[in-house]
């Protein structure tokens, strides 16, 4: 069960979609920094990025995705037909994870087209700071669980691929480094 939802996005006319980089681009590798103060320009880059990832589609998005190295994650796994649930996480902190594992295919917007079952655990308390700038605490579990799991190994460099064997791992960053120097052409 989520508790502590995040507020609905706000919707505004400066919302940008932002590029999302691919591997093998290095900032993905690097951890994030901490942000220190919710403020109007974090605010747009909550919307920007929530519109990003709703416009990708996808179900989650971090910082470094993007290009900024810092600590900010946004994600929402409601399906197409469903209200919309965003949840907007500065610094977020995993407290606590179960025992318990579940498998779930994952992907990445910044892996497209690779998907692979990864095994996290089941449930997952997390520390973080809402967009109102408020310390929040919330008990994930199910796809709220994987996904901020997800997007907080973003935030310290890792990615799903990282979860693989090596040469899983391998082919597909190797996969990546090729069409990038095919484009680069």
């Amino acid at each position: 069960m989520l508790t502590r939802l995040g507020r609905n996005l706000i919707s505004s006319p400066q919302m940008a979609l932002r590029p999302i980089l691919t591997i093998p681009d290095p900032l993905l590798r690097k951890p994030a920094k901490a942000i220190e103060r919710v403020d109007a320009d974090l605010h747009r880059l909550m919307d920007d990025m929530l519109a990003t990832m709703y416009d990708a589609p996808g179900i989650g998005l971090a910082g470094p995705q993007i290009g900024i190295s810092r600590r900010l994650i946004v994600m929402d796994p409601s399906k197409d037909d469903e209200a919309k649930t965003p949840l907007v996480m500065v610094n977020p902190e995993i407290l606590d994870r179960s025992e318990e594992l579940r498998m779930h295919e994952e992907g990445c917007l910044s892996i497209p087209d690779v998907t692979a079952e990864i095994e996290r655990p089941a449930k997952t308390r997390v520390a973080y700071i809402d967009r109102e700038g408020e310390p929040q605490e919330a008990e994930l579990e199910g796809i709220w669980s994987t996904l901020v799991q997800h997007e907080i190994d973003h935030l310290n460099g890792i990615l799903f691929i990282d979860y693989l064997s090596r040469l899983k791992r391998d082919m597909v960053v190797r996969k990546f480094t090729k069409q990038k120097r095919a484009e680069a052409l």
